[in-house]
């Protein structure tokens, strides 16, 4: 923007000669040296500006580990954000029962010394609300024949299986396809949200566990998300990729094997079981 002096007639521009450049580039110079030396102090002596941190929450992170990094990030005591989970006020489903596992969105979240438990887990589930509540998550759910709180269970769990972003589409569509055919998930992630674990190692003892989130003994979704999901495991929730595929197992890592056929199935638990075992030496 150019600034007018107050005494140019309107109409005229100001054209200095070339001594008046000169005596104006002088001024100029001076002025900001005064300022320069007035503002020195002022900014010294001003209030300092407070930078804010970032706080990480990946994509499918459980709520107790949202909870826990909330804790470590603004250093209170363990425990906290858990407590504060319960009368943050959250702006959840009536379906989620109070529970916001789901709902604590994973992104990046600004972190200063105002900020509270209850406050960053707000944002997160407002953060969520926006994002799994546009229309075509809705049409997405209504296509499906499920709700949008089972849309984020179901992309809890293709976000928690699938090997690679590639692989969602895929796994989103077992689950779908296993619910259609009222078959049992039998999904080995639904197991470790109820032991609070993460491993690939499953026993026939853990499917005999007694706990709603086992889903080789229950049918149906489990009661809640097991975890935060993204957008693309969203995405491939809403959006399955057809296909009959019934089961999948990651034999290696990259390679996950979708089939209808269980004595295909079968075979590829074998290959993995070995690949496992050749990896651990046994």
């Amino acid at each position: 923007m150019v600034n007018e002096s107050p005494d140019t007639p309107p109409g005229r521009t100001l054209r200095p000669t070339r001594r008046g450049r000169l005596v104006l580039f002088i001024g100029v110079v001076l002025v900001l040296v005064v300022a320069a030396a007035v503002l020195v102090p002022l900014l010294t002596r001003g209030p300092k500006v407070e930078r804010a941190r970032s706080l990480v929450i990946p994509e499918g992170w459980r709520a107790s580990q949202v909870y826990e990094a909330v804790d470590k990030a603004l250093d209170v005591e363990p425990g906290t954000t858990e407590k504060a989970a319960t009368t943050a006020d959250l702006p959840l489903p009536a379906a989620a029962k109070g529970n916001p596992e789901g709902y604590l969105f994973p992104a990046t979240y600004p972190v200063t010394s105002g900020t509270t438990p209850q406050s960053l887990l707000r944002y997160m589930a407002d953060t969520a609300v926006e994002r799994f509540g546009a229309d075509h998550i809705a049409a997405g759910a209504q296509r499906n024949g499920v709700s949008v709180y089972q849309t984020v269970t179901i992309a809890s769990i293709v976000q928690a299986e699938a090997d690679t972003t590639a692989d969602m589409g895929k796994v989103a569509r077992v689950v779908h396809n296993r619910l259609d055919r009222g078959m049992p998930l039998q999904m080995d992630s639904t197991l470790n949200y109820a032991l609070n674990r993460s491993t690939l190692h499953t026993t026939t003892g853990d499917t005999k566990i007694d706990s709603p989130y086992n889903s080789y003994e229950r049918k149906g979704l489990p009661p809640t998300p097991i975890g935060n999901p993204g957008e693309q495991a969203m995405t491939a929730a809403i959006n399955p990729t057809p296909g009959a595929w019934l089961y999948f197992v990651t034999v290696a890592p990259g390679d996950t094997r979708f089939t209808s056929s269980y004595t295909e199935q079968q075979r590829n638990v074998a290959e993995f079981n070995r690949n496992r075992r050749s990896a651990s030496g046994g």
